[in-house]
């Protein structure tokens, strides 16, 4: 995208997006994970964690996203053709035990899961260096995953 982009003189901006998870979102287990934990829980579906469940993401509130969604496209003289990668950063990461605990807690149901071989390239720790975005837009999290989290269940819990 970025050459693309240089080539034939457009303005684009790539986001290289960690988990992001939000209200109106349902997720798979591959993507929107932390959306189909809470779905999951909520109607006592089971859930499969692959590999032992110790490993961190970085966690993202699509409100976070589209705000620097915003910023990027008004900022577009800065941010013409530049790569940021965008998460949570490492005040929101969680593993995904801690995920599973939390949603249990805060809807009051025991989570059911059972564990899977790991999958082939799954890392073991992965959370976003956002600080270009910090330096160059001012941007970082506004939305802190306990608060995020607590948005998605109430939204999820209205629409069950």
């Amino acid at each position: 995208m970025r050459d693309y982009a240089r080539c034939f003189d457009m303005n684009t901006v790539v986001l290289r997006q960690s988990c992001i998870y939000g209200a109106h979102q349902y997720g798979t287990e591959d993507q929107g994970w932390v959306a189909h934990f809470v779905h999951s829980i909520l109607k006592e579906r089971p859930l499969t964690i692959y590999g032992d469940g110790t490993q961190v993401r970085d966690l993202l509130d699509a409100r976070d996203l589209s705000a620097l969604y915003a910023t990027v496209v008004d900022k577009i003289a800065i941010t013409k053709g530049e790569i940021y990668n965008v998460g949570g950063g490492p005040e929101n990461q969680r593993n995904l035990l801690e995920v599973i605990d939390q949603v249990g807690e805060l809807t009051g149901r025991k989570p059911q899961f059972t564990f899977a071989d790991w999958r082939e390239g799954d890392q073991a720790y992965y959370v976003s260096d956002t600080s270009k975005a910090k330096q160059q837009l001012a941007w970082e999290p506004k939305i802190d995953f306990d608060r995020g989290l607590r948005d998605l269940i109430a939204w999820a819990e209205s629409v069950s």
